[in-house]
This record gives C-alpha cells, sequence and structure tokens, in this order.
C-alpha cells in the first residue's frame, strides 16, 4: 500500500494549504490530525477548512462530535486507522496533517491508549479541582508524579492533564509507563513545515485578526446560545475562551485578541517540543521555498 503523507509543524505555518494543493495534485484525501477541529460549529476558530476546500478534496476527522460531548484520544486514533485504511483501499493517498502532536503520534506511532476506563467520580473531582486552584497547579501536580507524561502534554490543556492523573489513580502506575507501541499498518513519510519565529509570529498575528474580521465573535456568541457553556473543555481552546471573556465583560475586545495572539505564540512553541527539527523521521522545508516541486518528488519517491 501507499505510505502515508504526514505534513506536520506549528500553528499558521501553512500545513493545510500545502495539503490541499498535494492532495489535489496526486489524488489524496486528507485526514485531520487537529484536536480542535472535530467539533461541529466550531469553525472559525479553528481554522477549519471552508467548505469549497472541503468540496475540493475529502477530509475526515473534522466534525465529527458536538461541542459538549466527550473525545478521547483513543477514539481519535480508532477513526484515524479506520479513514487510513479506507483511503488506501480506494487506492488513494491518505495525508495525515495537523498540529496536535499527541494525536498524530499516536498514530504514527500505534501507541498502546492505556485501557483505563474513564472515572467519572475521580474526573468531576479532578475538574472542581482545577476549577478552584487552577489547570497549571494540576499540571505541576502531574510534573512530580510522572514528568515523562507531563511533557507530552501542553500545560494549559486541563482535560489531557487530568486523564494522566485518573490513569495513575486507577492504574496506581505512571501514565506513561501504561502506553506501549506497535508499528501502524503502513509507512509514513513525515514533512515538516517550519520558518523562523518572527516570521511565524507575523502570520499567527494575520491569522487572528482575520479570525475576527470573519466573525469568530458570532461564532462564540452563537455557541453560547446554543447551551455550549464556556467551562466545556471544547470552549476552553483559544481563541474561544478569550472571546468569551470578552463577551461576559471581563476583557475589552483588544486586550481578547492579544491574548489570543500571545497564547496562539506560545502554543507555537509548544508544537516544536512535539515535532523536534533535529528528528530525524521529519524532512523539513522552509515554508518560504517553493515547496510542491521537491515535496512531490520526495512522495512519489517514497509510494
Amino acid at each position: 500500500m501507499n505510505p502515508v503523507v504526514a505534513i506536520v509543524g506549528a500553528t499558521g505555518v501553512g500545513k493545510s494549504q500545502l495539503a490541499l494543493r498535494l492532495a489535489q495534485a496526486l489524488g489524496g484525501e486528507i485526514v485531520s490530525a487537529d484536536s480542535r477541529q472535530v467539533y461541529r460549529h466550531m469553525d472559525i476558530g479553528t481554522a477549519k477548512p471552508t467548505a469549497s476546500e472541503q468540496a475540493l478534496v475529502r477530509h475526515h476527522l473534522i466534525d465529527i462530535v458536538s461541542p459538549d460531548e466527550d473525545f478521547s484520544l483513543a477514539q481519535y486514533q480508532k477513526l484515524a486507522y479506520k479513514a487510513i485504511s479506507g483511503i488506501q483501499r480506494r487506492d488513494k493517498l491518505a495525508l495525515l496533517v495537523g498540529g496536535s502532536g499527541l494525536y498524530f503520534w499516536s498514530v504514527v506511532e500505534g501507541w498502546g491508549i492505556p485501557p483505563v476506563p474513564p472515572d467519572p467520580k475521580l474526573r468531576h473531582g479532578l475538574e472542581k479541582r482545577a476549577a478552584e486552584v487552577g489547570g497549571e497547579r494540576l499540571y505541576q501536580e502531574l510534573v512530580k508524579v510522572d514528568p515523562v507524561a507531563a511533557q507530552r502534554i501542553d500545560p494549559r490543556n486541563v482535560r489531557r492533564t487530568i486523564r494522566a492523573l485518573e490513569v495513575l489513580a486507577k492504574a496506581e502506575v505512571p501514565f506513561s509507563r501504561l502506553q506501549s507501541k506497535k508499528a501502524p499498518f503502513f509507512d509514513t513519510i513525515i514533512i515538516g513545515l517550519t520558518t523562523d519565529r518572527a516570521e511565524l509570529y507575523r502570520r499567527i498575528d494575520l491569522r487572528v485578526d482575520r479570525m475576527i474580521e470573519q466573525g469568530l465573535i458570532d461564532e462564540v456568541k452563537r455557541l453560547i446560545e446554543m447551551g455550549y457553556h464556556l467551562s466545556l473543555p471544547s470552549m476552553s481552546g483559544i481563541g474561544y475562551k478569550q472571546v468569551g471573556l470578552f463577551l461576559e465583560g471581563e476583557l475589552t475586545l483588544d486586550d481578547a485578541i492579544q491574548q489570543i495572539k500571545f497564547e496562539t505564540h506560545r502554543l507555537a512553541r509548544h508544537q516544536y517540543n512535539w515535532f523536534r527539527l533535529k528528528d530525524s523521521r521529519i524532512k523539513w522545508f522552509d515554508s518560504h521555498s517553493k515547496l510542491e516541486p521537491a515535496i512531490t518528488r520526495l512522495v512519489k519517491a517514497g509510494t
């Protein structure tokens, strides 16, 4: 079977547009590795492919759960494997695209997800503590008991932090020690996009401004009117949280926009912990260069 072509890198570096062009040129379908694009009704703030882009190329694992539904890493991995298998059976090229390192590596490295079912009572207690003392305090507790797992989790991702502590409490062994790996049923060509930090921040800031112009405030307002509270994990994502605080009168619009930009810069820095420039598995390309000819040759040579 054709290997899977993966495109990784920091947010705003140009992964989605490159994937779209490659999929059109090489007869491919795109499998999203984005932990926010799985949610319905959350389009602008997640930089979801537009309807016209999805009409050009088939996309998978977008708009699959409602914002108030639980969605686990194990569910994502299972659905990603199913999507990739279907694409390959149709003799198409599967492109795995996104910046969510946890989702991406769980598929590419074949992680065995810990067989520990959720404990609603324990989870509720941890969620209550996070609300009282802050997610950062909970994350620091995880650092002390399981630094390997903590390194893999964004400190702001309270849901992942809670899951790691939940597994530790139930299984009585660290979350990281329960994660085995088994090579998946496909080979992978991993393409990384990068650029210098100043240019990346410039792109991020322009994208945030564009989201505001496209109607992010109305999108968040509509979600709240639909009954999706700001306390939901889905609504804690960058952009949604800050706009929500603006709508509640706790931030000015200018402050909300600045916080979105700052938090997205921080997310981009964290993504380089998942996708390291020294990782020999990743073929890195500068996003300033003419990408398609070189990458197309690389893909054709690998397939």
